[in-house]
C-alpha cells in the first residue's frame, strides 16, 4: 500500500472522530458559547465582536486628588508688582556695549585746563622796614572788593582766592585794580597803586560740587576756537571742561544751575539760554536738570557774566 494511500485513511478517521470529541468537552449550555446572531457576545469583562475584535473592561476606582495649589511647595503667589520685580531691568549692560563701539558724548576730559585753579591773582609786594601794611582790591566801579592787612613787614607773595568780603566770587569781566599802603614806626605813609588786571575763567570746589565762573565773552571766545560762528553757542574748552568735570563728581539726577548777570533782562536771558543749550548735549538728563536764573546788574560787564554750579552732590 503506497504512502498517499494511508494519509488518506488517516484523514478520515479523524474527520470522524473530531466532532464526537468537541461534543463530549462541551456541553450544550456552555455560556463560553458565541452567539452567531448578535453582534458580540460578552463574557463579564471580555467581549468577543466577530471574529477578530476583543474589548477587555476593567473596572477603575475614583480618582480623588486632595491639593491645594496655593499650599503646594515650589509656588510663591504675590501680586503684579512682585511678577514685573521678577525680571528687572539691566540698565547697564546695554550701555556699556553700546560704549564699546560709540563714541560717548559725556566721556570725561580730564586734561582740559581752560578755568583757573587755585588763587585768580597773585599780588608781589618788596616792602621792608614799616610796621603796618594794608592791600585793597577795588574794580572797575569804584567797589571795594576784598582787603588784606597785617603788621610788619608784608609777604613776598599775597594770593587772592577770587571771593570778597562776604565770601562771595568775584565776576570775571570787570577790570580790577589794587591799592598797597604802609606805615612805618613814625606814623608816615605810602600808598602804591597797581596796574589794572581781568580775571581769568577759573574754578572752585565746594561741598555741593564744582563751580565755574566766566564772563560771557570769554565763553563766546572759547565757542569761536572750537569753530563756532559769533553767536553760536558750540561746546568750546569752557562749556566741555565744565560738563565733564560735572559728569565726574555729580550724578545724573544733580541739578544744575546756571546764573546768568547782564546789564538788561534780555541780554542775562540770552546768555544764561544760550549756555544752557550747549551744556544740554553733554550733560546726562540733558535739559531737564539745568536750571537757569537771571540777575540784572547796572555796572556788570557788557556781555555779561555767568556762573554755572550744581546744587548739591
Amino acid at each position: 500500500m503506497s504512502s498517499r494511500t494511508i494519509n488518506r485513511f488517516a484523514a478520515a478517521a479523524l474527520a470522524v472522530a473530531l466532532p464526537g470529541l468537541a461534543a463530549a468537552q462541551a456541553p450544550a449550555d456552555s455560556t463560553l458559547t458565541l452567539q452567531g446572531d448578535r453582534e458580540g457576545t460578552v463574557f463579564r469583562s471580555l467581549t468577543v465582536e466577530g471574529e477578530n475584535r476583543i474589548q477587555i473592561a476593567f473596572d477603575r476606582p475614583e480618582l480623588t486628588v486632595d491639593l491645594d495649589p496655593a499650599s503646594a511647595p515650589g509656588l510663591a503667589w504675590g501680586g503684579s508688582r512682585d511678577i514685573l520685580d521678577r525680571t528687572v531691568p539691566d540698565l547697564v549692560n546695554p550701555f556699556l556695549v553700546t560704549s564699546a563701539h560709540a563714541p560717548s558724548p559725556y566721556t570725561p576730559r580730564p586734561w582740559l585746563a581752560a578755568y583757573a585753579a587755585g588763587p585768580v591773582a597773585t599780588f608781589t609786594t618788596d616792602l621792608t622796614g614799616v610796621q603796618d601794611w594794608k592791600l585793597l582790591v577795588v574794580d572797575s566801579r569804584g567797589t571795594e572788593v576784598v582787603d588784606f592787612s597785617g603788621k610788619g613787614s608784608p609777604p613776598r607773595q599775597i594770593p587772592w582766592n577770587g571771593r570778597d568780603r562776604q565770601g562771595k566770587l568775584a565776576a570775571p569781566g570787570l577790570t580790577y585794580s589794587f591799592v598797597l599802603e604802609s606805615w612805618d614806626k613814625a606814623g608816615n605813609k605810602r600808598r602804591f597803586t597797581g596796574d589794572g588786571f581781568a580775571l581769568p575763567a577759573y574754578r572752585t570746589e565746594s561741598e555741593g560740587g564744582p563751580c565755574f565762573l566766566a564772563s560771557g565773552q570769554q565763553w563766546q571766545e572759547s565757542a569761536r576756537e572750537a569753530g563756532g560762528r559769533p553767536g553760536a553757542m558750540l561746546p568750546g574748552a569752557l562749556a566741555l571742561e565744565a560738563a565733564s568735570r560735572i559728569n565726574l563728581h555729580c550724578g545724573a539726577a544733580t541739578p544744575v544751575e546756571i546764573r546768568a548777570t547782564g546789564r538788561t533782562f534780555a541780554a542775562a536771558e540770552n546768555l544764561g539760554t544760550g549756555v544752557a543749550e550747549t551744556l544740554a548735549s553733554l550733560l546726562p538728563g540733558g535739559r531737564t536738570r539745568i536750571v537757569v536764573t537771571t540777575a540784572v546788574e547796572e555796572g556788570a560787564p557788557p556781555t555779561g557774566t555767568l556762573m554755572v554750579s550744581t546744587r548739591g552732590k
